[in-house]
């Protein structure tokens, strides 16, 4: 009867296309936007945090400080983003089920077991999607960290050295001078660069389906890729270009937010300090 009185009033074509795009399939697509906004804005968080501490271990005055930041940064840039977001997810997973089976793998399990790893059944570790999902926006972090990490560090380098001289002699500690006057006039010559780094990483949720999360790149290969039913036949054909177009869609409008946000941070940023041209 809904579906009768709702085709009498907008027409058969329109009530299709809505009940259609109102499925359960679909709604659970919709819903799984939530998993990459979530690898976003948890991830650009982790990447901004080791980026401060990438960048503040750069600028360090000890040569054991500053080889551990060059070390992060040279190597995390010059790692794909598919292997490292592959990689640390599993290492850390056999991790734990290593240090696990210590307490909970009797030589008798280990005998029983079947397979190489784990060690033993009791020490296997079966990760939920939201288990992947932390996992996922650190591996976000850490990877967009190393680059956050050299743009703050050109950023703190590019304040005028006056400002900081004069701040020493007013007396202020170094660690008053890092916090008070570095880092709180970076972020004018640093949100550009940020700016990048942000829209790579939203480009890089894209991978989220890698760790068996069921995105929103995965959900648009399910519903577009040929559908059959053994009572209907072909229901569609291959529909996926139609789904990715979604997709680009959805990106370029998180792009187009991202940019207006940026230029008022930016504005923010410039409160109180002159900037040279």
């Amino acid at each position: 009867m809904d579906a009768t009185w709702l085709a009498q009033w907008v027409g058969e074509d329109i009530a299709f296309w809505l009940a259609y795009l109102t499925n359960g399939k679909h709604l659970q697509w919709y819903a799984s936007f939530r998993f990459t906004i979530f690898a976003a804005v948890f991830g650009a968080l982790l990447a901004l945090g080791f980026g401060l501490l990438g960048a503040v271990l750069k600028s360090s005055r000890f040569a054991p400080l500053r080889l551990i930041g060059d070390a992060y940064t040279a190597m995390v840039r010059g790692i794909p983003d598919v292997l490292f977001f592959l990689f640390f997810p599993l290492a850390f997973e056999q991790s734990v089920e290593w240090v696990w089976s210590l307490h909970v793998c009797t030589p008798e399990s280990i005998a029983a077991s079947q397979a190489p790893w784990p060690p033993c059944r009791e020490a296997n570790w079966l990760l939920s999607t939201n288990e992947y999902l932390i996992l996922a926006c650190f591996s976000l972090g850490i990877v967009y960290g190393a680059f956050t990490a050299n743009v703050i560090h050109g950023a703190m380098r590019a304040v005028p050295k006056g400002q900081l001289e004069a701040a020493r002699a007013y007396g202020m500690s170094n660690l008053q001078v890092l916090l008070r006057i570095q880092v709180r006039q970076m972020w004018v010559y640093a949100l550009p660069g940020i700016s990048n780094v942000w829209m790579l990483l939203i480009k890089a949720t894209s991978l989220l389906s890698l760790l068996q999360i069921s995105d929103i790149v995965w959900w648009a290969g399910q519903l577009g890729a040929p559908n059959f039913l053994p009572q209907a036949g072909l229901v569609h054909g291959d529909w996926r270009w139609t789904y990715y177009i979604a997709l680009f869609v959805f990106y370029i409008l998180v792009t187009l937010i991202s940019e207006r946000v940026f230029r008022r941070l930016t504005v923010w940023a410039r409160r109180g300090m002159p900037v040279e041209g």
